[in-house]
């Protein structure tokens, strides 16, 4: 898909060492991409239309949220997208899923992918309390932007000044 961030930055150079995403839907260098059961989250793990139903909804909530506070972008930061890398890797090791198999799961499927966990394994109920309270603190571990104002034309002289 080719998809470029921030600086043209491009997802496959940033993802060169495997996926990052905050709960992922979200990168950082990727303002307002939102991916549907993206790497990092719980949804192959739990029914699939309710996974999707639950990031769809994540994503206009955001939008809506955007749009009535005048933000053009929301961003995660870098700090929350390690943070939530870190915890889904944390969750991972309580198995045998990183040590012990060749699963798509770990990106095993792939010759030469990076083998990095690519599924959020604490459980839908942990992820929806999760999102639910990022939601409730006022989109935590995100960044907001707005577009600078445009600069307005000078009024022309009038004629016979």
């Amino acid at each position: 898909m080719n998809i470029v961030g921030r600086d043209g930055l491009r997802l496959r150079d940033a993802w060169a060492d495997g996926p990052q995403t905050y709960l992922g839907l979200t990168a950082h260098g990727f303002p307002n991409l939102f991916m549907i059961t993206g790497p990092q989250s719980p949804s192959v793990l739990y029914n699939m239309p309710l996974a999707i139903e639950d990031h769809v909804d994540f994503t206009a909530d955001a939008i809506t949220y955007l749009r009535r506070h005048g933000y053009d972008t929301i961003e995660p930061t870098r700090q929350a997208q390690d943070d939530w890398v870190a915890h889904t890797n944390e969750n991972a090791q309580a198995t045998l899923l990183p040590t012990s198999t060749s699963s798509w799961y770990m990106g095993a499927n792939v010759p030469g992918k990076p083998r990095k966990v690519l599924v959020y394994l604490g459980g839908a109920p942990a992820y929806r309390k999760t999102c639910d309270e990022v939601i409730a603190a006022g989109y935590t571990g995100f960044t907001f932007q707005s577009a600078p104002e445009p600069e307005s034309e000078p009024e022309p002289a009038a004629v016979g000044s």
